[in-house]
């Protein structure tokens, strides 16, 4: 195994705090599409995010209408993977996913702070909140990109294309694979993904004895 870089701050204090917050809108829009908040805590700080979407594709209204007035990234995943008459998953797409549950999970934005990018964690993070949110669902959906333009170099877009390659690399580690055109797709009754739960686990672990024996006296 290679030696892994070492992380702005001691890995074991690394913690995540999912949240779901109910506006108690009774409407079909909010019947039909929940937002999970995932918070990446180092201590007491926070050092990143992510952002999950559930569909729920039996209830409410048609999940393709919704996802489509919420953004243009839900909109484009919905239109690889539901029928926009049922708001279903399409034929193609019950295909190749086992019936393990009814709702569509999607991963719509991870971010890290600066110094804990190109490390490694945020595959690692990603994959700890699926297990917690994926319960009752179908599938898992992403579209890899980037989500913080503020870097000056990613204005290059020889650049900005290697980022979004090594983006969509990170969650292939995890288990996802390219469906249709940038929308990736994750089966939770994959066992690719358990598999490679351990071996990032295992990957962590190595960072934490790594990182312990640096900050040693």
């Amino acid at each position: 195994m290679n030696v892994p870089s070492l992380l702005p701050g001691n890995p074991s204090e690394l913690r995540l705090r999912i949240s779901y917050t109910d506006d108690l809108a009774d409407t079909p829009q909010t019947d039909t599409l929940e937002r999970w908040d995932v918070a990446v805590l180092h201590g007491d700080r926070t050092v990143g995010s992510v952002a999950f979407y559930r569909a729920h594709l039996d209830r409410g209204m048609n999940a393709v209408r919704v996802m489509e007035e919420k953004s243009e990234e839900l909109d484009e995943i919905a239109q690889a993977l539901l029928d926009p008459i049922t708001g279903s998953f399409t034929e193609d797409a019950s295909s190749s996913l086992p019936y393990v549950g009814s709702s569509l999970l999607v991963m719509d934005k991870v971010t890290l702070d600066e110094p804990w990018r190109g490390h490694g964690p945020g595959a690692i993070l990603a994959t700890e909140a699926i297990h917690r949110l994926m319960a009752g669902c179908r599938a898992i959906a992403s579209s890899p990109r980037v989500t913080d333009l503020s870097s000056d170099r990613l204005r290059n877009q020889t650049e900005f294309d290697r980022v979004t390659t090594k983006i969509a690399r990170g969650w292939e580690l995890i288990g996802f694979r390219r469906y249709q055109g940038n929308v990736y797709l994750l089966s939770p009754a994959s066992l690719e993904l358990e598999e490679q739960r351990g071996a990032m686990r295992g990957r962590l672990a190595v960072w934490r004895r790594i990182q312990g024996s640096h900050t040693s006296p």
